[in-house]
């Protein structure tokens, strides 16, 4: 007998919620149980987004273009880009170490450039660790450019907006507020205590990261590369790109053949390995779940993937 497709949706929907409830109330005590509920809700998201839209019928797997495209970096620079951290200081200095050591290597001028794809904060229990390390002496061997994911931007509604802190706390704004010691409120309707998390937020956080999160870009461009949070939208000129849609566009993206003009490098999706084709890069391996935190070297013509945990061992170099 088949199920219908309205009643899986109601089921996901309220394991979702639960979920959500759950991950509010162990934030402030079980970072490792936390995790464990995190990761129902990812898997949760996975199925309703990818096979479960709105309107009830499944979606097609996404179409690859399977062409490796000749996109290059100008002569003498090297650029690497890493994916989304989510709160794992732990995996960005592991990465880190790696890209130092890298980086004594190769015949290219000058600093090599570093790329950071945002979503720095959230889903770990590390968000506060992670921007000191971006604002520290671990970045000194590269010229930097950390770019804005649709979490910082949530994080900073919040400090505006207290009502949408139950909406950010749905994806891991929870995990935020307590590496900053703020406690999460318990209640998603309670106004008064949103409000007060977001005053206590402000005066926990320190001014030099307040000002890092308020002056991230939105992209970059190197060469035939465009490097951007989420990607961009198919047959919109590049200089038009609206930024809510480099910061959460996806299927749309993902999913379209067309070519954008340049190859666009890119997080936001996570998937279980590095991704390259003709149209883009993809660098998010989801780290806070899986512990690999990805990250790419680009030098001329090629493309070499380097990450921590089990996916190290995978890591993948494609040349034209």
């Amino acid at each position: 007998m088949k199920v219908p497709q309205l009643r899986i949706r109601e089921f996901l929907t309220s394991v979702r919620r639960h979920a959500d409830d759950a991950r509010v109330k162990l934030a402030p005590h079980m970072a490792k149980a936390g995790l464990h509920v995190a990761r129902l809700r990812e898997r949760v998201d996975g199925l309703l987004d990818r096979y479960m839209p709105t309107g009830g019928k499944p979606k097609a797997p996404p179409v690859v273009p399977l062409a490796v495209t000749s996109a290059t970096i100008p002569d003498g620079q090297r650029v690497y880009a890493i994916g989304d951290v989510h709160g794992r200081a732990d995996l960005l200095k592991a990465l880190l170490a790696k890209l130092h050591k890298d980086a004594l290597g190769g015949d290219y001028k000058g600093r090599p450039k570093l790329v950071f794809l945002g979503d720095y904060i959230d889903r770990g229990f590390q968000s506060r660790e992670v921007i000191d390390i971006l604002l520290g002496d671990l970045m000194s061997p590269f010229d930097t450019f950390f770019l804005k994911g649709n979490h910082e931007a949530a994080m900073l509604q919040f400090l505006s907006e207290p009502g949408m802190g139950p909406r950010w706390v749905e994806h891991g704004g929870a995990e935020t507020l307590v590496s900053y010691g703020v406690r999460p409120p318990r209640s998603r309707t309670a106004v008064d205590d949103w409000a007060m998390a977001s005053q206590e937020l402000k005066r926990q956080m320190p001014r030099e990261h307040l000002q890092f999160l308020m002056n991230l870009q939105i992209n970059v461009r190197i060469g035939d590369y465009m490097f951007v949070h989420a990607g961009v939208r198919p047959g919109v000129d590049l200089d038009q790109q609206s930024e809510y849609d480099m910061l959460w566009i996806r299927d749309e993206f993902l999913n379209d053949t067309r070519p954008l003009g340049v190859v666009v490098v890119h997080g936001h999706t996570p998937a279980s390995q590095p991704h390259r084709d003709s149209r883009r890069v993809g660098l998010d391996t989801g780290a806070y779940i899986s512990g690999e935190l990805t990250a790419a070297r680009f030098e001329h013509e090629t493309v070499e993937f380097l990450s921590t945990g089990v996916g190290a061992a995978k890591a993948a170099t494609v040349t034209r």
